[in-house]
């Protein structure tokens, strides 16, 4: 963004950053955000780092191994007074954007049900997931990493989640955690859906949204296809409400939105999405779908 200067990066690596040391850094640049952007085992720590120093927070997801350093980080920012806003950029990816605004609308009236499939080929044999290869001794692995994802986006367009029933399998067993899961949501309004998802198939190659969507009304679906296109179908024929052009960026261009709406809201009013407070609605329904896996059960969300 040529509004904003990168003033310094931190890496245990000296090759790769500015500094080797965060708190060096933070405290030699000040600067006016930090953007965290490594693994999560080290995320309470660097924002705490942070917001000690009055410092605005972008994290990435995961929040955070285990729900207790979650609620820690959040707790941390609120009483500096300091933002926490986590990167989660598939709410971002412009398909579901359109689809939220359509839904508004009234495109397809009350939603009835709601369908996601994601899908990506990485995961097979003892070299799996060879772009983050620690994912292989993830104990928690495709909920926590991966189907956070539309878990969050599933709030965004449709409003909390209120309970998660979950199965799992292990497929590959190079690796440690679960890679196959199917999600059952239910809403507070009462709305149901299903996010089905494994890493062992592209639905097309290099699809923008790692798989597609799927929302149900009375007589008429919205469709998000592999390729991001946006269809409406009602049982008869197929109409593109919108087709997907954005060639540059990561998925639709998500991660410059999502980074864009952070700088803009840091200079503006600062009505963020995805603070740390409202996030830990989202790592609520993750850590119901592992409770739900040990319990055989449909678990509630953490209110």
């Amino acid at each position: 963004m040529p509004d904003v200067t990168l003033v310094g990066t931190c890496d245990a690596d000296p090759t790769k950053g500015t500094h080797t040391r965060l708190d060096e850094m933070l405290d030699e640049l000040r600067p006016d955000f930090l953007d965290v952007a490594t693994r999560p085992e080290l995320h309470v720590e660097m924002v705490q780092m942070a917001v000690e120093r009055g410092i605005p927070v972008i994290c990435q997801k995961p929040l955070a191994p285990r729900w207790d350093d979650a609620v820690k980080m959040v707790a941390a920012a609120e009483a500096a007074g300091v933002p926490l806003v986590i990167h989660e950029n598939w709410r971002w990816q412009p398909w579901y954007r359109v689809v939220a605004a359509e839904l508004r609308k009234g495109l397809i009236g009350e939603p009835v049900t709601y369908t996601f499939r994601v899908r990506k080929f990485d995961g097979d044999g003892p070299e799996a997931y060879a772009a983050q290869p620690y994912f292989r001794g993830y104990e928690r692995l495709l909920i926590y990493e991966t189907l956070v994802h539309p878990l969050d986006t599933a709030r965004f367009l449709f409003g909390e989640i209120s309970g998660v029933y979950a199965q799992a399998r292990q497929v590959n067993p190079a690796i440690v955690g679960e890679d196959q899961v199917l999600l059952v949501t239910t809403h507070g309004s009462g709305l149901g859906g299903v996010i089905d998802g494994h890493r062992f198939l592209d639905l097309r190659p290099e699809s923008p949204p790692l798989g597609d969507f799927t929302v149900d009304g009375v007589g008429a679906s919205l469709v998000v296809d592999a390729g991001g296109d946006v269809w409406l179908w009602n049982g008869r024929e197929r109409k593109m409400v919108w087709q997907n052009t954005v060639g540059q960026g990561y998925r639709g261009d998500s991660v410059r939105a999502v980074c864009r709406h952070f700088v803009d809201e840091l200079r503006g009013e600062r009505r963020f999405e995805s603070t740390g407070r409202d996030y830990l609605k989202t790592v609520a329904c993750v850590e119901a779908g592992y409770r739900s896996l040990a319990s055989g059960r449909a678990e509630r969300t953490v209110d």
